[in-house]
């Protein structure tokens, strides 16, 4: 418990023995009833002294129609008409419920700060040959930085020395720890678990992983779900309500029977059972729930908002290449044409290459056995590949459409990978055929969204028809769209956006830079964000942190699950209360029953809204 809590449970504590005691002083004597009135204030106030503060805070800002005054009002008035036990029970057992709601929250709160426990302390920077200590926050690109067995490594780098083992369970839900070795790459937050790890610093804190996880979380709050924001909207008005309804119950009936007490009475349970406390904690504490538990499997979204979305999934539509790929290539066939042999045919094509780390590059180069040369002149053209100055010759390195553009002669190729040309001069110097793997999980993750209902699956991709087939063949998609621009893409998507049923929800995922703009088309856009670029993260509204796409049939069933405690929780809620107020109107219950109807009903539905942590 937090400070704040131990203290209210000492109240409660100390109010239900002080009301005991005076209750049963009460049953065994006979004193004057001012007498009883002031032995029941002590645990009145003991116990309830914030809550009355609260209303009067409320009422001098002129925002006082919320439950600390409708408990206020209530157990104000039935000390005036003389229900003294029934006036302290009502506060004693509201602030069990509130104590109830905190502890519920704080329990959800901790299911996301384990999450926030990846933001490391320090950084250990060797400068000069001497360590300094320092934060994060100061560690700069190019720094080496030593990461000792047991502390988290502060910002995403590559290993320049040591072997070790990683937990990274915080980041991915993965409990399986990674294996890492000189070259490979590291995510800041990693816990480093045996060896001593040397690391080069490839961004600033600002930049890496961890401090983009943790915005992502703190922000999550700020995007409210349609339900949560009708609940809210559904309060503004109910207190209102509920008050003047209690006013007229008091007034109206005291007038024509001559009977104020009992009317008042009436109106004062009215009030307890009234207040909404179990509605405006239960359905926020669904959704955060189910962010907790979706950030436990390694799943983050951004808010509310988005995970209410997902429950109306149809239509998940796919980028191929490190999506439903691993994104690892290999140079599979090297085709030289017009004299040029295998090694000066790779030697060019990985020189275009030089500065980029797209993996279609990084698998020429290393074919290429450190033959490449750096280029003098190099232009990206998007979509086509690259125009680039090597050793004085003009270079195009990319697919047909820059052969076509170019007015270079050259023999078209089907296979079932990437074909890469290369021109030379003007001159046709061949072609290198480079496959892709389909991801372990991508089958799975296709047969897991159909059994969520999802009936149409979509892949967007810029590579060749052979490509797209040759992994369709092994997935099954619905559709697949190959030899896309990146402005065909969005044509594809608000194109599927609009053809589909307004009620249902259409997701992207994708992981590249070119997939930015795609992600903000769709209702629900996902990025893979282990190796997925910046930017598609910032565009994102999800984030799969090891780039699992089975992951997404997972986001989708905490996103049904709850929305079926949300609903649960409102459906009970209200037809408990609506009831309880009924037979509260015809003086068929009374305070205690009331009271208990209103925790007690709180008090479930909080319950109901914690099943939601635990994700399977």
């Amino acid at each position: 418990m937090t400070k704040k809590q131990k203290k209210l449970l000492t109240r409660v504590i100390i109010g239900c023995v002080l009301f005991a005691a005076v209750y049963i002083t009460q049953k065994l004597s006979d004193l004057n009833q001012y007498i009883y009135l002031a032995m029941y204030l002590v645990p009145y106030f003991v116990t309830g002294w914030d809550v009355l503060y609260k209303c009067v805070k409320g009422i001098i800002r002129g925002d006082f129609l919320d439950e600390a005054f409708l408990m206020s009002l209530a157990t104000v008035g039935a000390l005036i008409i003389g229900d003294y036990p029934e006036s302290v029970f009502v506060m004693v057992f509201y602030q069990v419920g509130e104590l109830f709601q905190s502890l519920a929250v704080e329990r959800s709160r901790r299911s996301i700060s384990a999450l926030m426990d990846i933001r490391p302390d320090s950084a250990t920077v060797l400068r000069d040959g001497v360590e300094e200590e320092m934060l994060p926050e100061e560690v700069c690109p190019g720094d080496t930085i030593v990461v000792r067995p047991g502390e988290k490594i502060p910002v995403d780098g590559s290993v320049l020395d040591g072997t070790s083992a990683l937990d990274t369970k915080a980041l991915t839900g993965e409990s399986v720890p990674m294996d890492v070795k000189p070259g490979d790459k590291v995510v800041s937050g990693s816990i480093n678990m045996s060896g001593i790890l040397k690391i080069t610093a490839e961004k600033s804190y600002g930049e890496s992983s961890v401090a983009k996880i943790l915005e992502l979380v703190e922000n999550s709050s700020l995007n409210k779900a349609k339900s949560e924001n009708f609940i809210t909207k559904f309060a503004k008005y109910y207190t209102p309500a509920v008050v003047i309804g209690a006013l007229i119950l008091a007034t109206i009936p005291s007038i024509i029977t001559k009977d104020p007490k009992t009317w008042i009475s009436r109106a004062l349970i009215f009030l307890v059972v009234s207040c909404p406390c179990a509605l405006v904690i239960s359905v926020p504490l669904s959704f955060f729930g189910g962010i907790g538990g979706a950030s436990a499997k390694g799943i983050l979204i951004k808010g509310a908002n988005f995970l209410e979305a997902l429950n109306n999934t149809q239509t998940v539509v796919f980028d191929k290449t490190g999506t439903l790929t691993t994104g690892t290539f290999t140079v599979t066939e090297v085709l030289p044409s017009n004299g040029f042999t295998k090694e000066t045919l790779l030697k060019y094509s990985s020189s275009a290459e030089y500065y980029s780390n797209h993996p279609i590059a990084v698998s020429l180069k290393a074919a290429a056995s450190g033959s490449a040369s750096e280029p003098q002149d190099t232009k990206e053209i998007s979509g086509f590949g690259i125009d680039a100055s090597v050793d004085g010759k003009r270079v195009l390195c990319g697919n047909h459409k820059l052969m076509d553009s170019n007015g270079i002669k050259y023999e078209r190729l089907s296979k079932g990978g990437t074909v890469v040309y290369t021109a030379v001069d003007g001159v046709y110097a061949g072609a290198a055929v480079i496959e892709d793997t389909v991801k372990p999980t991508s089958a799975e993750a296709l047969r897991a969204l159909k059994a969520e209902g999802v009936t149409k699956t979509v892949m967007l991709t810029g590579d060749r028809k052979e490509a797209a087939e040759a992994v369709n063949a092994k997935l099954g998609l619905s559709e697949i769209h190959y030899e896309l621009l990146p402005e065909d893409k969005v044509r594809v998507m608000d194109g599927i956006c609009k053809s589909k049923d307004k009620k249902s929800t259409v997701v992207f995922v994708g992981d590249g830079i070119n997939d930015a703009p795609v992600l903000t088309r769709a209702d629900v856009g996902i990025a893979m964000g282990a190796l997925g670029s910046d930017a598609a993260i910032e565009a994102a509204d999800m984030v799969i942190m090891d780039d699992d796409p089975a992951k997404i049939a997972t986001a989708i069933k905490i996103s049904r699950k709850t929305r079926r405690i949300v609903t649960e929780n409102v459906v009970f809620a209200l037809s408990v209360k609506f009831a309880v107020l009924i037979l509260a109107a015809f003086g068929l219950t009374n305070m205690w029953i009331g009271v208990l109807a209103d925790v007690g009903v709180a008090v479930l539905a909080i319950l109901n809204a914690m099943r939601n942590l635990k994700v399977k």
